[in-house]
């Protein structure tokens, strides 16, 4: 039996022929065929092997824990004030708030702090938010998702003896 090699790894090795084929004992090829065979059966059985880590230390409970840090649902605290305007009458007999229909919950960043953010905003007759503003800040990022957040939600709008009115909101998100 030979073993041929590329013409150009030949070239380098003394004891082979211009044909680039080595002859080959019956102990070399023995000790191939259990290469071969250690090489099947070690390297899937390695591959699969595992190491048991104590739970505290296995990574899908700290990214649960993270997951329950970001998506924990924020306290809210809102109160309404009457926008004044300069034509309307001095004062509503009968008025009412502004009626929440879909109010989603900001994610609060950053994840792992206490953080407490103010935000006013004026509910228009439209029943749309207008004008929101961060009275206290949590950060440019947290900031930014809470005002993204706060202008899709849609309102029953005030109203001011029956007729729809615009309001003042103000609302604090905590994490606590």
């Amino acid at each position: 039996m030979y073993l041929h090699l590329p013409y150009r790894l030949a070239l380098y090795l003394p004891m082979v022929s211009p044909t680039g084929a080595i002859p080959v004992s019956g102990e070399f090829r023995q000790m191939l065929r259990l290469w071969s065979v250690f090489l099947i059966l070690a390297v899937p059985a390695a591959g699969t092997a595992s190491v048991q880590a104590s739970p505290s230390q296995t990574s899908e409970s700290v990214i649960s824990l993270r997951e329950h840090q970001i998506w924990k649902t924020p306290k809210r605290a809102a109160e309404f004030r009457d926008v004044p305007h300069v034509s309307a009458k001095a004062r509503c007999e009968d008025t009412r708030p502004p009626q929440a229909l879909t109010t989603p919950d900001p994610l609060l960043v950053p994840a792992g702090a206490e953080l407490m953010v103010k935000v006013s905003f004026i509910v228009g007759t439209d029943g749309r938010v207008h004008s929101p503003l961060i009275l206290q800040s949590s950060g440019p990022v947290g900031d930014r998702n809470i005002l993204r957040t706060v202008r899709t939600w849609r309102y029953r709008p005030a109203t001011c003896n029956g007729v729809p009115t615009e309001a003042e909101g103000k609302i604090e998100f905590s994490r606590r």
